[in-house]
Order: structure tokens, then C-alpha cells, then sequence
């Protein structure tokens, strides 16, 4: 028997993508118990939104432009929270909301089975909690969040059937490939289905420093430094790979070396 409209599941959208939007709200629309209460495309507009209307379930894109999923439920944490399914395109950030527990996520593209999977655990949670322990589980989420490393410390790699991870300090450099980031590890390389623009955000900058739009480099493996021409340099690794800087990531380098080139 359908629920009356009282007892549904307030949802709201989160996603900068419009496509994604439409095909996440196509989704809820299928199912009696869900209404959908609105959607944002960015992190202020989320947290207003969420402030304002309460909604039971969250679906939250993680990576936004200004501020990520996870940045948006720490500025309302202070009030009641909904219960969250986060949506990334990406392994690394699937990998994460995984390791926290308590949250589901979809990983970009989602067929209707794994989305509908995924919204009966949110359902059964909703109807069996209705917010108190629930709320006081995703509280402990979000103080996991603030003590999270700010950086990713590994990398799921997908290769020949295969899932592992890579730890980020055993990247020697990387190398834009298209869309996609080379993975230079000693002898090996692994290609990663992820821009290197993306990589950037995510690696700790103490560690690894772009050096050139479409490279990056682990500080800890270069060996020297050789002027090149129209002040470049030529960055030499410590297993001889030679690397260009180009002059407008100098003034990055000279800053993470402490020193003027």
C-alpha cells in the first residue's frame, strides 16, 4: 500500500551536473515512497537548501566546484542531518565514503539496479530509524571527517580484472594521457581513470607538485635540477627520468624548495 504523503522521504539533489540531476531525479520519481523536494547544483546553495527544508535523504554529488560533498555536510552539522548517498565519478572518492561507513555511494554511470539497490538500504534505514540514531551515527561520521587526512595516502588502481591500491608515496611522477593520469611506480605504470587537474586537488602538495600542465612529480624523488632554455629547467629523478618545468609552475617549485632558481 502506498504511503501517504506525509510519511514519504523528503529528497533533495545535489549535483552540479544537470544531466546527472535529471537522470537521479527520473530515478526517485519511479519510486511511490520518495518525494522529491528540490535540487541544487553547487555546496552553498546544499547547505541552505538542507537548512531550510529538512530533507530526509540526501543525494550528494562529492566533487563540486567551491566545495565538495563532504564540506557541505560539515557546515550543517550542527543541525539535524539527513541520511546521505553520495554520487562520485570517481574510485578514489567511492573508496573514501566507503571506508566511513554508515554511507552508501553510487559510482558514475549507475544503471537503475544499482541505484535502486542503493536507495532500498537508504529506505530501510529511513523508515527503521527516523533520525535519532541515525543522526547520532553520522555525527561520529563527520568527526571522522574532520580528523581525515586532507590528501589521499592511496589509490585504487584497475587493471586486467584486477582492483588494488597504490600507496602515493611509491609514485615516482605523472603524466597527463588525455582525460586520463599515467602512473609512473619504478619500472611500472598504471593509467587512472582520472584527470590530472583532479589528481592535483587531491595529492598532498608538500609531497607532489605540478611542475608542468600535464606532469607532476614526487618532490622526494628529484635528484637535480638543469637550466634549460627561455628559464626552464630540466628536472632529473633519481632513475635518470628527465622532466620539463615550465616557467609558470617555477615560482611553485622555488616556493616548495624553499629557494630561488
Amino acid at each position: 500500500m502506498e504511503m501517504a504523503t506525509s510519511h514519504r522521504i523528503r529528497t533533495l539533489i545535489v549535483d552540479d551536473e544537470s544531466l546527472a540531476r535529471e537522470k537521479i531525479r527520473n530515478f526517485l520519481l519511479r519510486d511511490p515512497q520518495i518525494e522529491v523536494i528540490g535540487e541544487c547544483a553547487n555546496g552553498p546553495d546544499a547547505i541552505v537548501a538542507i537548512q531550510q527544508s529538512t530533507p530526509d535523504l540526501l543525494m550528494l554529488d562529492i566533487q563540486m566546484p567551491q566545495m565538495d560533498g563532504f564540506s557541505v555536510l560539515e557546515a550543517v552539522s550542527d543541525g539535524i542531518l539527513p541520511h546521505v548517498i553520495f554520487v562520485t565519478a570517481y574510485d578514489q572518492y567511492a573508496l573514501r565514503a566507503f571506508e566511513f561507513h554508515a554511507l552508501d555511494y553510487l559510482l558514475k554511470p549507475f544503471d537503475w539496479e544499482r541505484f535502486e539497490q542503493t536507495l532500498q538500504r537508504a529506505k530501510d534505514q529511513v523508515f527503521k530509524e527516523r533520525s535519532s540514531q541515525f543522526n547520532q551515527g553520522i555525527q561520529t561520521l563527520l568527526e571522522q571527517l574532520k580528523e581525515r587526512p586532507r590528501y589521499l595516502d592511496r589509490l585504487v588502481i584497475k587493471s586486467t580484472g584486477r582492483v588494488s591500491l597504490l600507496k602515493t608515496d611509491e609514485i615516482d611522477w605523472i603524466e597527463a594521457e588525455g582525460n586520463y593520469a599515467r602512473l609512473h611506480v619504478g619500472k611500472e605504470s598504471y593509467l587512472l581513470r582520472e584527470t590530472i587537474s583532479s589528481l592535483d586537488s587531491q595529492l598532498d602538495p608538500k609531497t607532489f607538485l605540478r611542475i608542468h600542465r600535464s606532469t607532476i612529480v614526487n618532490l622526494n624523488r628529484i635528484k637535480e635540477l638543469q637550466s634549460w632554455f627561455h628559464g626552464e629547467f630540466q628536472v632529473i629523478l633519481r632513475d635518470g627520468t628527465q622532466l620539463l618545468l615550465s616557467r609558470s609552475y617555477r615560482e611553485k617549485l622555488e616556493k616548495a624548495l624553499g629557494r630561488t632558481l
